[in-house]
């Protein structure tokens, strides 16, 4: 899908639509509808979101594209998909998990502490690794 490729601002790794900000897209004869919920309300990238998805369908497509954002529901971690959970991983940031396993995602240890509450973005928290010593981020579950 076209929209795959565009991606988080703060995650560059995540596309929209595996993060699940993407909620619905709608196309008729002439206008493309796109339908976006926010990781949280007031998130400062939403901006940038909008104006990307725009960009690129407006090139790929001969249509008018707006971009419509819905606050109900609200975001859930769970709307991310499990390849982008995979990515989160494989980028140095552990995906959310409502088991309370929480791994290194350097070297996988489990023996792992939290430093603080907030990380790099709101919707995260800062860790370190006691087997490793990286700190890393936790996107946390909401």
């Amino acid at each position: 899908d076209i929209l795959q490729q565009v991606t988080d601002p703060e995650i560059p790794v995540l596309s929209l639509q595996d993060l699940g900000v993407i909620r619905n897209i709608e196309v008729t004869n002439n206008k493309i509808a796109v339908t976006i919920t926010p990781t949280y309300s007031g998130c400062p990238a939403m901006e940038l979101m909008e104006q990307n998805i725009i960009e690129l369908l407006t090139r790929e497509f001969d249509k008018e594209v707006t971009v419509n954002t819905k606050l109900s529901p609200a975001w859930s971690t769970d709307w991310i998909t499990p390849k982008g959970k995979k990515a989160l991983f494989d980028y140095g940031i552990m995906p959310p998990t409502k088991t309370g396993n929480i791994l290194c995602p350097q070297c996988k240890s489990e023996q792992v502490e939290i430093i603080s509450q907030f990380g790099s973005t709101a919707c995260k928290a800062l860790y370190r690794c006691k087997n490793c010593l990286e700190p890393f981020d936790y996107f946390k579950c909401h």
